[in-house]
């Protein structure tokens, strides 16, 4: 398993958390999403089989179009 973690300033609800999840958790290897609305990070427990770019384009398409890994 591999642990990333990404920062996405539009998060700020309770839904935003929901559509993150849903978008991430879609991903074949996902295991697990977690959204903290304080510190705005994403973090996404996956395969390693999983790329960056497919985790972003996932964040990007719930709707929030800045997304920076963190390292």
């Amino acid at each position: 398993m591999q642990t990333d973690k990404y920062l996405v300033p539009g998060v700020s609800c309770q839904h935003c958390v929901a559509a993150v999840t849903s978008e991430v958790r879609k991903l074949n290897g996902v295991s697990s999403v977690v959204v903290d609305l304080g510190s705005k990070l994403v973090t996404v427990e996956h395969d390693p089989g999983v790329s960056t770019e497919a985790i972003v384009a996932a964040i990007k398409e719930a709707g929030y179009d800045e997304v920076r890994p963190v390292a």
